[in-house]
């Protein structure tokens, strides 16, 4: 299962910061990343007796981003159910950077695992005044508030 966060500004969040984030929420991950001189690229977030988390952040301006996005504007645009569908076109449309985490298949503890998704999810969101997405779940608020749901 996929975890995406949309985010509207350039700034990047230290590992180091989200790793601090993580502790203080009683998750007791080691995290590992990897960067260039744009940043970090990509991570791994290990809970004790698990499967690590894969995190990989994408720079719209220095990756080829802008047919994905424009795909999930697409979608977006479909979800006429919803009165958040516009809103997230458009954000989705105006993202600077996206990041992905992969849930693993095997996680020794579920509800640990999914608390670590979700609480970096929200952490990330905010930082980059962002909006996460959960395949099969729908669209949140970097708060957590269910904006539009996917079905």
């Amino acid at each position: 299962m996929w975890y995406r966060i949309f985010g509207r500004s350039e700034s990047e969040t230290s590992p180091a910061s989200l790793a601090e984030h993580l502790h203080a929420a009683g998750l007791l991950v080691e995290p590992h990343f990897k960067g260039d001189d744009l940043g970090w690229t990509s991570g791994e977030l290990r809970l004790p007796n698990s499967s690590p988390v894969f995190v990989q952040r994408y720079l719209t301006k220095q990756d080829d981003l802008r047919d994905d996005l424009n795909a999930y504007a697409a979608e977006l645009e479909t979800c006429d159910y919803s009165p958040n569908n516009g809103m997230l076109m458009q954000h989705a449309i105006q993202t600077k950077q996206l990041i992905t985490l992969r849930k693993p298949i095997d996680a020794a503890d579920e509800v640990t695992m999914e608390n670590l998704l979700e609480t970096t999810c929200r952490f990330l969101a905010t930082a980059t005044e962002g909006v996460y997405q959960i395949d099969g779940r729908g669209w949140f608020s970097a708060g957590g508030e269910l904006l539009l749901q996917e079905y």
